[in-house]
């Protein structure tokens, strides 16, 4: 992704009397210098690169409705990761002391990771039953640690897939506009299931004709998109009869390959036929040969068929 030019007059507002190495007025929570004072803040490609289970990060933030996960603080305290809260919100505290985290924000910055590190860190420090005020987030940036820096890198992430957004209101004694909220966005959820065994894939059933297999891919894109193009070549991309090979998703500098299949298939049948491509996959991100031209030729159309979410 491109670095975003920040605006000319925003850097010379802050310009007299500021210390280089001083946070940058806007509250990025970067140094001046590296921030408005370069005239620019570069996006960060892979925000969640380092921690356990990339890929399910990426997934919980743009594909997956509703999912959880237990994630452990620096601290040792538990917290759970919701891909998302009640109004977009990025973090609550229940009375009981539970803390709960969104994935998916209303805003973000050029760093998703400190967005969201910045929300963990609100709520670890929120009393239980208060509201969580992490400041601003997005825009110019948040001011707080990224999740690297606040959260055990050692503990693995385990995604529960839901039916529904039942665990906003657990251990709670919800009212009738929480109800009916609760209601509402439960109907807009789209039938999701990760299938066991394999990472970060995820069946998803959009309407009754077509049903789809997301699968965010941990690899570096080149080295992906070669491996798929021998597949395509060899005519080996597909899941089985029925399938389409429909394109990927860019998101979070991570690729995300997408297949169509038959409705009527229950998700439990797909975890063969994807074990099998797994198989096949590691075998051609294994070959070190340059790519053939019909296999040049595949990876161009494969190209074309990439879009790109952040």
């Amino acid at each position: 992704m491109a670095s975003r030019k920040r605006s000319s007059s925003a850097a010379a507002a802050a310009e007299d009397g500021v210390n280089p190495k001083a946070p940058c007025p806007c509250g990025s929570g970067r140094r001046y210098k590296h921030c408005h004072g370069s005239g620019y803040a570069p996006a960060v490609i892979r925000p969640f690169e380092g921690l356990p289970g990339e890929a399910d990060w990426v997934a919980l933030r743009e594909l997956v409705p509703a999912a959880t996960a237990k994630l452990k603080a620096a601290d040792g305290r538990e917290l759970t990761l919701a891909s998302v809260l009640p109004g977009g919100a990025p973090a609550l505290v229940r009375a009981n002391g539970e803390i709960l985290v969104g994935c998916q924000l209303q805003t973000s910055s050029d760093d998703v990771s400190r967005d969201l590190g910045t929300a963990v860190a609100a709520a670890l420090e929120a009393p239980a039953g208060a509201p969580v005020d992490p400041g601003p987030i997005g825009g110019a940036g948040s001011a707080g640690p990224r999740l690297q820096e606040v959260l055990d890198l050692t503990a693995p992430l385990e995604v529960t897939v839901h039916d529904d957004f039942g665990f906003w209101l657990e251990g709670t004694e919800p009212g009738a506009a929480a109800r009916a909220g609760l209601q509402q966005a439960n109907e807009a959820i789209l039938p999701t299931v990760r299938l066991e065994g394999l990472e970060a894939a995820y069946w998803v059933r959009p309407g009754n004709e077509r049903a789809h297999l997301r699968w965010v891919r941990p690899e570096k894109e080149e080295q992906l998109l070669d491996a798929l193009a021998r597949l395509s070549a060899a005519e080996q991309i597909l899941l089985g009869e029925g399938t389409r090979y429909a394109g990927a998703f860019r998101a979070h500098g991570l690729v995300v390959p997408v297949w169509d299949l038959p409705a009527d298939i229950p998700a439990e049948e797909w975890i063969t036929p994807a074990t099998e491509f797994q198989a096949r996959l590691d075998e051609a991100l294994a070959e070190t040969a340059p790519l053939t031209t019909e296999e040049r030729r595949a990876r161009a159309g494969l190209l074309s068929r990439q879009i790109t979410l952040r």
